[in-house]
C-alpha cells in the first residue's frame, strides 16, 4: 500500500501516463502511445530530441496541449525531485500528463523511481511500454540476435559496477553514453572479454542520422574519438557482429536516400506526406516555407459564397488545395457552422492530400481524380452537367488568388456555371534563417524537391539558387522548365505530377547513382560530401 493510501490522502484530480517513445523512429510509436498523446493536456519530454516524434502524421495533440522538456540541447536531465514536482503541480490542476520517454519507460528510461514517487504522492499512474532501444537499434544496424545468448545492459550511469555480472560469452548489448566507453571497456575486460572481440558502435540509432562502425573491444574508445561525449551510443559485443549475414541484413543504412539532407520548399501542412515518404527512404527533410497564406483583401465575396453554400445555391464544391479546405473551415468556425451544412452537396478534391484534409474535417469527397491529380485532371474526370439529373448547375470553387483558369474553363466547357472565389492569398514568405540560406548556396543540401513553379521562383527569391552539386527534383515539365529558366539543372522528373511519385523518383535516382559509383570503384558519398571532398583536395601548382 502506498504512503498516500496509508495516510488517507485523497487522490489528486489529474493523472500521469509514462509513455515509451521507442528508439527514435517516429513510425515505431505504439497505438497506445498515439492514443495517450491525443488526450494529453501536458506533454513532458526527457529532452528535446523527442520533439520529432510529435510531428508524426498519426500524432494529433489537442490544440491547448502544452509541450515542454526537462532538458534542452547539451543540458543534463533535471533531477528526480524537480521532475516529480512538475508532474504533481500539473496533475493538481487536473491536467492529463504524458511523460514521453525514449525507448521503454522502465527498461531504457530509468524512470521507475520517478513513477514510484508519483504513485506515493497519490498521482494516478499508467505505464505504456515502448520498443526498447536495446533490442531495436541492433536490428536497425542489421545485427541478427536470435541465435545467441544476449545480455542487456543499461549503462548510462557512470557508476557501472565492476563488471562481474557481465556475461563472459554470448552477446552484450550495452546502452551508454560516448563519454562512458572507457569505463565500459574496463568492465568488459573485467568480465573476461578479449581485446580482439568484435564490437559494433551505433550512434543516433533508428534515426536517419544513424552511423555504425565495426571495430574491436580494444579499439572502440579510439574509434569513438571526435564523437559528442554526451551522445547516446549502443555497443554490441560478440561474434554476432562478424556474422556473415549482417551485410545482407543492413537494411536501414542501405536505403537509397539514407542520410541525405533534402530541402522541401513548402509549408509544413502541405509537406507532411512528402516528408513522411522522404523519411521512409532514409532522408532528413528540412522544410522551408516559400509562401505565406493570408486572407483575401476583401472578404465579402467569401462571406456571400458561404451563405450561398448553406442556402443550397450550389450542386458542387470543388477544393483544389489543403489551404482552400482550411479557409472554408475557418469561415465555418467564424459563423458557428459545422459539416452538416454540406448535406446534399457533392464535394470534389483535386488530389489525395486535399481529400485527406476533407476527411479529417468529417467530409468524404465524392470525386477525387484517379489518374492525374491536378486541376486539369479534376476537370477531365468531372461529370458533364445534365439538366435532367442535376437540379442546380453551379459549382463553388474556393481557391488561391494566383490559381490558373484551367479548372474554371474545363468545368465551363462541361456546362457548369463556376463561381470562382478567392479564398486566400499567397504571398512570398520571409527569408529563412541565414544558416539555411548559406546551406542552400554552399551545397550542404544533397537535394531539393520542387513541387510547383512558384516554389522555384520563391525559393530563389528568398534564399538564392541551390548549389550546382545539389540534386534538383521537379514534379512535372512546367516546374522543370521554371528550374531551367532560373539556371538550375534538373536531375529528376516525376513520372506523374504527384509529390509521392516525386520522392520515389528521387530515391530511384539515388539508387542508380550509388550503383554507378560502386561499378566505377568509387567511394559512395552523398552529393554534399562530394562538395567537401573536392574542397579538401590540394590545388595543383
Amino acid at each position: 500500500m502506498s504512503e498516500a493510501a496509508e495516510s488517507g490522502q485523497a487522490l489528486v484530480k489529474g493523472h500521469v501516463t509514462f509513455v515509451g517513445g521507442g528508439p527514435g523512429d517516429p513510425n515505431l510509436l505504439t497505438l497506445a502511445a498515439v492514443q495517450a498523446l491525443s488526450e494529453a493536456s501536458v506533454v513532458l519530454l526527457d529532452d528535446e530530441s523527442l520533439l520529432p516524434l510529435l510531428d508524426h502524421p498519426m500524432v494529433n495533440l489537442p490544440r491547448d496541449c502544452t509541450v515542454s522538456s526537462f532538458a534542452g540541447p547539451e543540458q543534463s536531465p533535471a533531477p528526480l525531485g524537480a521532475r516529480v514536482q512538475v508532474i504533481r503541480e500539473a496533475v493538481a490542476e487536473g491536467d492529463t500528463v504524458v511523460r514521453l520517454i525514449t525507448g521503454d519507460p522502465f527498461l531504457d528510461g530509468g524512470v521507475a523511481a520517478e513513477a514510484a514517487e508519483c504513485a506515493n504522492a497519490g498521482v494516478g499512474l499508467e505505464i505504456i511500454p515502448g520498443i526498447s532501444t536495446l533490442t531495436a537499434i541492433p536490428e536497425y544496424a542489421g545485427v541478427p540476435l536470435g541465435d545467441s545468448e544476449v545480455q542487456l545492459i543499461n549503462a548510462t550511469d557512470p557508476q557501472l559496477g565492476d563488471g562481474s555480472t557481465w556475461a563472459a560469452t554470448g552477446t552484450l548489448l550495452i546502452s551508454t553514453l560516448v563519454e562512458h566507453l572507457s569505463t565500459v571497456y574496463a568492465q568488459a575486460l573485467g568480465s573476461a572479454r578479449r581485446d580482439d572481440e568484435p564490437v559494433l558502435l551505433v550512434v543516433r540509432g533508428a534515426s536517419t542520422s544513424q552511423a555504425s562502425q565495426v571495430t574491436t573491444l580494444g579499439k572502440m574508445v579510439r574509434a569513438a574519438r571526435g564523437m559528442d561525449p554526451w551522445a547516446p551510443i549502443h555497443v554490441v559485443v560478440g561474434s554476432v557482429v562478424a556474422d556473415q549475414s549482417r551485410g545482407s541484413l543492413d537494411w536501414f543504412e542501405s536505403k537509397p536516400l539514407f542520410g541525405w539532407r533534402v530541402l522541401v520548399p513548402r509549408t509544413k501542412e502541405q509537406a507532411s506526406p512528402l516528408v513522411d515518404r522522404l523519411r521512409t527512404w532514409g532522408a532528413n527533410a528540412d522544410e522551408v516555407p516559400t509562401i505565406s497564406v493570408e486572407p483575401p483583401r476583401t472578404p465579402q465575396q467569401m462571406d456571400k459564397a458561404v451563405r450561398g453554400l448553406v442556402e443550397g445555391r450550389y450542386e458542387w464544391v470543388a477544393f483544389t488545395s489543403v489551404n482552400a479546405v482550411r479557409a472554408i473551415r475557418e469561415k465555418f468556425d467564424e459563423y458557428g457552422l459545422d459539416v452538416r451544412a454540406f448535406s446534399g452537396l457533392r464535394v470534389a478534391a483535386v488530389g489525395s492530400t486535399t481529400a485527406a484534409a476533407l476527411r479529417s474535417w468529417g467530409i468524404r469527397p465524392d470525386l477525387v481524380p484517379k489518374h492525374e491529380q491536378s486541376a486539369a485532371g479534376l476537370a477531365a474526370e468531372f461529370p458533364v452537367f445534365d439538366e435532367l439529373l442535376d437540379p442546380i448547375n453551379r459549382v463553388f470553387l474556393p481557391r488561391a488568388d494566383i490559381a490558373t483558369d484551367v479548372l474554371v474553363s474545363g468545368l465551363t466547357d462541361l456546362g457548369w456555371e463556376v463561381e470562382d472565389v478567392t479564398a486566400y492569398r499567397t504571398v512570398r514568405a520571409a527569408p529563412p534563417p541565414a544558416q539555411t540560406r548559406e546551406a542552400i548556396k554552399t551545397g550542404q543540401f544533397d537535394a531539393v524537391v520542387f513541387t510547383s513553379s512558384s516554389t522555384v521562383r520563391n525559393l530563389v527569391g528568398i534564399a538564392g539558387k541551390p548549389h550546382k552539386l545539389t540534386v534538383i527534383a521537379a514534379i512535372g515539365p512546367q516546374t522543370a522548365k521554371t528550374c531551367q529558366e532560373h539556371g538550375l539543372r534538373v536531375d529528376v522528373l516525376a513520372p506523374e505530377p504527384s509529390a509521392l511519385e516525386l520522392v520515389d523518383a528521387l530515391a530511384q535516382f539515388a539508387h542508380q547513382r550509388r550503383l554507378g559509383m560502386q561499378e566505377r570503384g568509387e567511394v559512395v558519398v552523398r552529393p554534399s560530401e562530394k562538395r567537401r571532398r573536392r574542397r579538401a583536395q590540394p590545388t595543383s601548382a
